[in-house]
């Protein structure tokens, strides 16, 4: 003879799982949309149009060469990102990356504004995971000074 939950009890723990699940879902439909973060190029943020503003975005491509402007006064930083066939006006706060340099692909992560700029809060520079040394007799901080040769300062 199997002991069976009576249906008072059993009902109780079939609304318990609903209730659990149903909170589950919640979190997951509700949460999950908020924080999510779009990784875009330049074409596909352009492509998105007014619904692009102020959308948290992940923007990935190529420094453009000779678009970096640097003023270390103030750590203020403006450069242009480009996929190859549209390009995006980058502002960042904040001294960038040692490696960051013209010609390098980079992740910013920030807003693209009304104004047509991408505000950055986050610069990552994309490189290799292999680590060479400087050839022999030189220092990384003159690679990092000649990267900004000529610019304001």
């Amino acid at each position: 003879m199997s002991k069976l939950p009576r249906p008072g009890r059993r009902a109780a723990l079939v609304g318990g799982a609903v209730l659990i699940l149903g909170g589950f879902g919640y979190l997951l439909y509700g949460g999950i949309g908020e924080n999510l973060v779009y990784f875009l190029t330049p074409s596909e943020l352009l492509a998105r149009g007014p619904s692009a503003y102020d959308s948290p975005l992940r923007l990935g491509g190529q420094v453009v060469p000779g678009s970096v402007n640097w003023d270390a006064e103030q750590l203020d930083l403006r450069f242009r990102l480009s996929d190859g066939s549209r390009e995006v006006v980058v502002h960042s706060k904040g001294a960038p990356p040692q490696m960051f340099r013209d010609s390098m692909g980079v992740i910013v992560e920030g807003r693209y504004t009304r104004a047509a700029v991408f505000e950055s809060h986050n610069l990552m520079v994309k490189h290799s995971n292999e680590y060479r040394p400087p050839p022999g007799g030189e220092h990384p901080a003159a690679y990092y000074r000649e990267m900004f040769k000529g610019q304001k300062s």
